[in-house]
């Protein structure tokens, strides 16, 4: 197997109390680990947690994974980038995206959710060039436009640039499933997390993927720079089973329950995992008021496809089955034990070992 970069995800977005399990990171910085991620939904934000690390390590970088675009406006979005990468000396911020879902749009933002394709690209191209700094930024766009001169406005908005001087480039990954927003993310994006990605790995997007490498946009990076980061669950148990039932309460309510009938992006990425049939009948179920029910027929395979869950003998082998989907250039770790930090770098520095002395 190929070496990959590994990432350490927070679990603080989840939690009603925050532990931003620092000893964890501290240990994979250690490991070589290439960054550590953390996420927002409804509680704790994206971006705190990574400005309170960057003065606690040295070079690990610190990634979202992903912020919601509706949470802040894009120039806000890079405010927060550039100054937690000063605060972190530079080159190790990475800002990653995605939309949410239109009941989080609608109901914690309180915005339309509108046509989130073209919502992404007003955003994206905003981002950049607030990022980028060669001038005062100004952006007619379908769903967002700077400077705003719409409903309610005086019409004295003025285009801007930042004060802040970035310290360099800072990478912007978007997370994408759809056909069209992962087209999006290859023309101008730096990198990719994929929304139930197959095991065949990223071919099964390669038309999504060509259409927007196609159109990439100029100064970006070319195909064999693009990131493409998957997640994956480590955790040395003697109780594989144990862990498993104790994982399927979460994917339940993410495929049940995170959306609705029509738009939920969890039971979307299920069903382009290969398990459609049950990303309805969990939908159904939950939405039916039987969520007991649903979190049951969560299935054993949906939740190992993502995970090393185990002794460390079984972990091997299922490493060494191949559990990187083909395209993946990084994992990122969910994990709470040290030792699995530990067994995967091992696991990962042995496959590289193994493809350069073959």
């Amino acid at each position: 197997m190929r070496h990959i970069e590994l990432g350490f995800r927070l679990d603080t977005y989840a939690q009603s109390k925050i532990d931003v399990q620092l000893d964890m990171v501290r240990h994979a910085e250690a490991l070589g680990f290439h960054s550590v991620w953390s996420a927002e939904a409804y509680g704790a934000d994206a971006l705190s947690p990574l400005a309170y690390l960057a003065g606690l390590t040295q070079r690990i970088k610190l990634g979202t994974c992903i912020a919601q675009i509706a949470a802040r406006p894009p120039t806000t979005l890079a405010m927060h980038a550039m100054t937690i990468d000063a605060l972190a000396g530079g080159g190790r911020m990475i800002i990653g995206l995605g939309v949410s879902g239109p009941q989080i749009v609608e109901g914690w933002y309180g915005q339309p959710w509108g046509k989130p394709v073209t919502k992404m690209r007003d955003y994206l191209t905003i981002l950049r060039a607030t990022l980028r700094r060669e001038g005062p930024v100004s952006h007619r766009g379908a769903e967002i436009s700077l400077p705003y001169d719409g409903p309610g406005s005086l019409g004295q908005g003025k285009a801007l640039k930042s004060i802040l001087h970035p310290l360099g480039d800072i990478p912007i990954w978007v997370a994408a499933g759809g056909p069209r927003n992962v087209a999006l993310a290859a023309e101008l994006a730096d990198g990719w997390f994929p929304m139930g990605l197959p095991g065949a790995g990223t071919g099964e997007f390669s038309d999504s993927l060509d259409a927007g490498f196609a159109e990439r946009s100029a100064g970006l990076g070319g195909r064999d720079d693009f990131a493409v980061f998957n997640g994956i669950t480590v955790n040395i148990t003697d109780d594989a089973q144990g862990v498993l039932d104790a994982m399927r309460p979460r994917t339940g309510m993410y495929v049940g329950g995170m959306g609705s009938r029509t738009h939920n992006f969890h039971r979307e990425a299920m069903a382009r995992a290969g398990f459609p049939e049950y990303a309805q009948r969990i939908t159904d179920l939950w939405n039916d008021g039987r969520k007991a029910e649903a979190i049951a027929a969560v299935p054993d395979a949906y939740l190992e496809r993502n995970a090393l869950i185990g002794s460390p003998a079984r972990i091997r082998e299922r490493w060494s089955q191949g559990v990187v989907p083909p395209g993946v250039t990084g994992l990122i770790v969910s994990a709470t034990q040290i030792e699995a930090l530990d067994l995967v770098a091992e696991l990962n520095e042995s496959a590289t070992a193994a493809s350069e002395n073959p």
